[in-house]
Parts: C-alpha cells; sequence; structure tokens
C-alpha cells in the first residue's frame, strides 16, 4: 500500500522526529522515500540581500542533507527536493506530483491555550492533503530509533469515512504483527444533551451501545475479511466528557497502550477547505501518539490496493 513516502522537514526536532518513523515505514514497506524542504516564501521576501537567500537555501541543503543520510542508512531509494512558497500548499502539491502513497509530517506542541493548535503547517497539509497524512506528535514516546505499533486502534461510527480507515489499519497491523483494536464511543452528551448526560434512559442507551457494537463488527469483519490471521479485539464505551468521543477515544488509547490510531476524516467541504471532521481533530490535538489521518477519498483506492 505504502510505495513511496512523503517526508516534509523543516529543521525542527518534531520534523527530525517524524522523519525518522518515515524512515522506518519506509524500511518496513520497502518504500523509495521523497524528502521536501520548503523555503517560506515570507522568509524569502524579508531576505534583503542576494547572500541572505543564500543562506536560506544553504540552509534548506543542510536540512534535506541530514535526513537523506538517515533514509540512505537504510538502503532505500532517496529523492531530495528544495522549493519556495507556502509550506503547506508547496507540500501538498508536491505530494500529489510525485505520486505519494504516505505522508509523514510532525506536530508542535500542544499550546496553552486549551490544547487547541495543531500548528499551522500540519494543519494545512492536512486540509489540503489527498494522501493519507501520519501526524507524529511533538511527545513522541517511543524510543529514539525503535518504533513499535504493536497495538493500531481503528475507531469507527459506521461512516464511510470511518470505513476508509479499515485497510490502512490492516496494512499497518499485518506488517508489525500487530492486535487490531476495533472501537465505537457512545457519546452520551450529544445523544441527550449537555442537561441530561445522566438521566438517559436505560433502554435508550442500550440501544445507541448496539448501534455502537453493529458499527464495530461492520468494520471487524472488513479487517479480517483483508487479513484472518489478524489478531482483533472488539469494543464499545460510554463518554459523557463534552469533548465527547475524542475524549473516548483519548482514554481507551491510554487505558489499553495504544501505539497508534487509524481513523478516517470527513473529507473537504465544496465551499471551504476543511478536512478535518470535529472528532478527528480534536483526537489529533489532544492525543499524543501518532495518527494516521485517511480521506474517504481514499478508500476506493485502498480497496484496489489492499484486494490484491
Amino acid at each position: 500500500m505504502y510505495d513511496r513516502i512523503l517526508l516534509p522537514v523543516d529543521g525542527s526536532d518534531e520534523a527530525k522526529r517524524a522523519a525518522k518513523r518515515g524512515i522506518e515505514l519506509a524500511r518496513t514497506f520497502d518504500a523509495a522515500v521523497d524528502i521536501v524542504h520548503v523555503v517560506e516564501r515570507r522568509s524569502r521576501r524579508l531576505a534583503r540581500t542576494d547572500d541572505e537567500t543564500a543562506q536560506l537555501r544553504e540552509r534548506g541543503k543542510r536540512i534535506l542533507a541530514e535526513i537523506e543520510a538517515l533514509a540512505s542508512a537504510v538502503d532505500r531509494p532517496v529523492t531530495t527536493t528544495l522549493t519556495e512558497g507556502t509550506p503547506a500548499v508547496r507540500i501538498a502539491e508536491h505530494a500529489a506530483d510525485r505520486d505519494a502513497s504516505l505522508l509523514v509530517i510532525g506536530k508542535q506542541g500542544l499550546t496553552g491555550l486549551g490544547k487547541r493548535l495543531l500548528g499551522g503547517v500540519t494543519e494545512g497539509v492536512l486540509q489540503r492533503s489527498d494522501v493519507p497524512v501520519l501526524v507524529v506528535p511533538a511527545g513522541d514516546r517511543s524510543a529514539e530509533d525503535a518504533f513499535d505499533y504493536a497495538r493500531v486502534l481503528v475507531p469507527t461510527d459506521g461512516s464511510e469515512s470511518a470505513a476508509a480507515a479499515a485497510p490502512h489499519g490492516a496494512t499497518v497491523a499485518r506488517r508489525y504483527g500487530a492486535t487490531v483494536h476495533v472501537l465505537s464511543v457512545v457519546d452520551l452528551q450529544a445523544a441527550g444533551g449537555a442537561f441530561n448526560a445522566g438521566g438517559l434512559e436505560k433502554s435508550f442507551v442500550e440501544r445507541l451501545e448496539a448501534q455502537g457494537m453493529a458499527a464495530v463488527d461492520e468494520l471487524a469483519d472488513e479487517i479480517e475479511g483483508r487479513d484472518a490471521d489478524l489478531e482483533l479485539e472488539t469494543d464499545v464505551v460510554r463518554t459523557t466528557s463534552f469533548d465527547g468521543v475524542a475524549a473516548g477515544i483519548r482514554e481507551y488509547v491510554a487505558e489499553h497502550d495504544v501505539d497508534i490510531v487509524v481513523m478516517g476524516s470527513h473529507g473537504r467541504s465544496n465551499l471551504r477547505r476543511q478536512l478535518l471532521g470535529s472528532v478527528t481533530a480534536t483526537v489529533l490535538r489532544t492525543v499524543d501518539i501518532p495518527i494516521l489521518v485517511v480521506t474517504r477519498s481514499e478508500s476506493a483506492a485502498a480497496v484496489e490496493e489492499t484486494s490484491e
């Protein structure tokens, strides 16, 4: 499924950490590696002399060379690109131009403003990319070069967007010998309203849980159909948090020591570039492990690739 992995780098620790994840995936999936650095147009404009412009480009070359050396150490084909423009736009365009099958990018640290921001470039890439994006957090808990995906979580709400993640969850689990956890979260706040979360009828909650289990079973069957040897665990949990489904996912990740979350998004609006649904956005901002985001438009291609 992943035969060309794109690594955007900017010289930050977050980007280097994400690049190491991407290089390890390239080794595991026998994939080519594309590395791109974008000289930001705003920085280019601020350069007052030719020497300052040259310094920006030389810095970019040094950043590319450092990551190229890491990728070369695992004996994978590597290409590097130095370009200029708006980083998020150029990264998304480069992913399309190079026919990348996965994009791996770092996430800036969570802010003090309610942990709401992903960082401008990361969020911009997620808004624009039709390629699956693996977002690696600033607080990546892995050892320096040891990456383990022993527990893969695929949340579902029964939607087509959630189903788009199934082939990717199965592929990662197959390559790493991982257990796939399929989860549905019953959001009691959304079901009953802010003032009724504690007073919902038992039978109503049971129906919500039954719907959640039906969605879980459907997705589990889809994953099992791709690889009957995969170990599967299924669950439906409740949450009364005002963070809704994302809070249930976050708690499940912590309780089950999940290594990676693979989840769908709601796709872009025709009116505005809005890739992320509210659940996916909140998970990305508040769950501190790698999150692989798959757009619904990726679903058909994933089905075709994994059925061969």
